[in-house]
């Protein structure tokens, strides 16, 4: 056995000993009572409280917000079937919307549904102008968080 401490007689409980040592250890490489662990712990938990309600918030919001289609800078053409936007009354076209359809109808829509109002080729084109947008264009944010894995 090593040689007793000054400070330490063999009659001292090893526990003591420890809490003797860390008290003489700077504050920084002190190991942590059970109230200051308890403490952390709440306040993590509070932490996660007041988290989860704010992403619940993000998760609604994506699906509440708007792509217009197409967008109110180039409401006069029409949407061809590949997305690209084309004057008005070019053939094969589809008109503009003239509304906007919510995160949670284009959520849906990409997923195999249809967007309210529309027709199997006119739901496709529509769908690939939303896929065409680009940073910038109304509904581009919108479309952008549709993407974000959750």
């Amino acid at each position: 056995m090593s040689d007793p401490k000054p400070e330490q007689d063999e009659t001292q409980a090893p526990d003591a000993a420890v809490a003797s040592d860390a008290q003489s250890l700077p504050e920084s490489l002190a190991v942590p009572t059970r109230r200051q662990l308890l403490m952390g712990g709440a306040v993590a938990a509070s932490a996660i409280v007041s988290i989860r309600p704010a992403l619940a918030n993000t998760a609604a919001s994506v699906l509440n917000c708007t792509i217009p289609v197409p967008d109110q800078g180039r409401a006069g053409n029409f949407v061809a079937p590949n997305g690209q936007l084309v004057p008005a009354g070019t053939p094969g076209a589809y008109p503009g919307t003239g509304r906007s359809f919510t995160g949670e109808q284009v959520k849906q829509a990409l997923r195999g549904g249809r967007l309210p109002g529309t027709g199997y080729e006119q739901n496709q084109a529509y769908l690939n102008y939303i896929r065409r947008l680009q940073r910038g264009t109304s509904g581009f944010t919108c479309y952008a968080s549709l993407q974000m894995p959750r």
